[in-house]
């Protein structure tokens, strides 16, 4: 049994469990979270969250990318959010290469370079600063809150970093 057949198996008893429930496709508390793909994140456990609340657009770095903005476009535009959460966090992997580096190596590998920005970064905080401003700064984001923050994947403690 490879791993997704035995996610399929636990989906069963999950449907079973569960049965059928309507939720409202509009987030109830109106905010869409930008963050990142790592599987260490449980937002909805650490934040208090429930199924139906909140949009969560995630990528590798949590970062900016043409594809978050129109997520968080979407998100606002025709479901309703009004405030934008950006959460990175501790001990990310963007922090573990040099961004120019592995473009090289990509570039040798594939013979052409990567036509996006892959997202390396020193300081996490400084990260998140760059991906508010970002967001802030988009044309298509409604930039009437735009908060952000890093989560400690050690011990699940959620810090606001101040962003001018």
């Amino acid at each position: 049994m490879t791993v997704i057949d035995e996610l399929l198996a636990h989906n069963r008893q999950y449907v079973d469990q569960h049965g059928h429930r309507e939720l409202a496709t509009s987030p109830t508390l109106h905010l869409a979270v930008l963050t990142c793909m790592d599987s260490r994140l449980d937002l909805f456990g650490a934040l208090g969250l429930d199924l139906g609340e909140v949009h969560l657009v995630r990528n590798a770095g949590g970062i900016a990318t043409d594809d978050a903005i129109r997520s968080l476009l979407l998100s606002q535009r025709l479901l309703g959010t009004r405030s934008v959460m950006v959460i990175h966090h501790t001990r990310c992997g963007l922090e573990s290469f040099d961004e120019e580096t592995l473009q090289e190596d990509l570039t040798a590998t594939f013979g052409v370079r990567p036509p996006f920005r892959l997202g390396a970064y020193r300081d996490v905080d400084e990260d998140v600063r760059s991906t508010v401003r970002a967001l802030r700064e988009s044309p298509f984001v409604d930039d009437a809150e735009i908060r952000g923050f890093v989560f400690d994947v050690d011990d699940g403690e959620l810090r606001e970093v101040s962003v001018s």
